[in-house]
């Protein structure tokens, strides 16, 4: 399975603002810092606060925070938030496929991608920034 760069770069603004915890980081200088677009960063922002992964405020002093410890994150939570509705195959989504009615794949392939979330929710935010330093320090370049 491929994540998409939403899905990507959801995961690296939650890292960031796990690393920088509890301090607001802007989305706008974490776009930077990546050297991805802000409109797109602005989005994903947006997903990750209406999945209720990140915090956002407005305004001067405003930015973007945790909405919960990073212990309590599982990457493969975030994985399926970002990317639930983007199937392996087109057959485990909304899509049809002409052989379906007779075709011995989409239930090997539903489980290989559930296979993939369930390895991925063994993780936590935390996990994952275990070397909160060595990543402040490339975060902060």
């Amino acid at each position: 399975m491929q994540l998409d760069k939403f899905t990507d770069y959801a995961l690296r603004v939650l890292m960031t603002l796990a690393v920088r915890a509890p301090d607001r980081v802007a989305a706008s200088e974490i776009a930077t810092r990546f050297g991805v677009s802000e409109a797109h960063l602005s989005k994903v922002a947006t997903k990750l606060a209406h999945t209720g992964f990140a915090l956002s405020e407005r305004g001067r002093g405003g930015g973007l925070t945790l909405a919960r410890p990073a212990d309590q994150i599982r990457i493969g939570e975030v994985v399926r938030a970002m990317k639930r509705s983007d199937p392996v195959v087109e057959c485990l989504g909304t899509g049809s496929c002409l052989i379906l009615p007779a075709c011995g794949l989409r239930l090997p392939l539903a489980q290989a991608q559930e296979a993939f979330f369930a390895s991925l929710d063994q993780y936590t935010l935390a996990d994952v920034t275990r070397s909160r330093h060595a990543l402040s320090e490339l975060l902060n370049g």
